[in-house]
């Protein structure tokens, strides 16, 4: 689904990353974990089409098309997903709406027919209970006085309307209590599929005691340095990143 090949990108003049290389196979979940400033996020903003990418280089093949070249909106209509560490808040912009707009871009992409708002809302409906959240939040604005924990599960709602190929998932477990950490890792689980993959960025083991991942990478000055399964997340809680590396 996703080949990486010597992936470089420069931010502000200075380069994040050194040397990506990772395949993605379609079913599968990777977790990319790494110290503060190892370009975990940038690696996801990158595949995403972040605007404030400087330059990126390498090969990129999404369902073997080169990712690189596509306009971010291109990206999103294929179906690659990025929920964000710190989503954004839309006021005045209906949280249903806009769901609504998004996912009839998708089937429009598709060449399917569009949804009208009642045959829509049945569907919101059922999505929310996958992140229990309440069916007065759909009709505010896009995470406007959300909560962090309300903002996280929102971006997952996001996620089961859109049903993406791809899933960038960046610290999504960021800023959650134990509570809102099993509703969204639960959210997550039920959309997995062995036609779509995830790439989860984390700093911590502990949302990977939730969603098992099928490989785990540790990031380190913009290169992966190690990968394993999940075992190797549980020896990074033990010996932490700097023990990892020096390994």
């Amino acid at each position: 689904m996703l080949s990486i090949k010597d992936l470089t990108a420069t931010i502000a003049d200075k380069q994040i990353l050194k040397g990506i290389n990772l395949e993605v196979k379609a079913g599968e979940v990777h977790a990319i974990m790494g110290p503060n400033g190892s370009g975990k996020s940038t690696l996801a903003k990158v595949l995403a089409g972040a605007p404030h990418i400087q330059e990126a280089k390498g090969e990129v093949l999404f369902e073997g098309k080169p990712l690189l070249d596509m306009a971010p909106e291109d990206r999103a209509l294929a179906g690659v997903f990025m929920a964000f560490q710190y989503p954004v808040e839309v006021p005045g912009v209906n949280n249903a709406s806009f769901l609504r707009m998004a996912y009839n871009a998708r089937l429009k992409a598709a060449g399917k027919e569009e949804v009208d708002p009642l045959e829509f809302d049945e569907l919101l409906i059922e999505k929310s209970k996958i992140v229990e959240i309440p069916e007065h939040f759909l009709d505010r604005a896009v995470n406007h006085g959300f909560s962090g924990g309300e903002k996280k599960r929102n971006e997952i709602l996001q996620m089961a309307v859109l049903d993406p190929k791809l899933a960038l998932l960046d610290e999504t477990d960021s800023g959650l209590d134990v509570d809102a950490l099993r509703i969204v890792a639960g959210g997550i689980n039920r959309l997995r599929s062995k036609d779509k993959a995830i790439i989860l960025v984390t700093h911590y083991q502990r949302i990977l005691d939730y969603i098992q991942p099928d490989f785990v990478h540790i990031l380190f000055d913009g290169r992966i340095i190690k990968s394993g399964d999940k075992s190797l997340a549980l020896e990074v809680e033990e010996q932490g990143f700097e023990n990892i590396k020096a390994g």
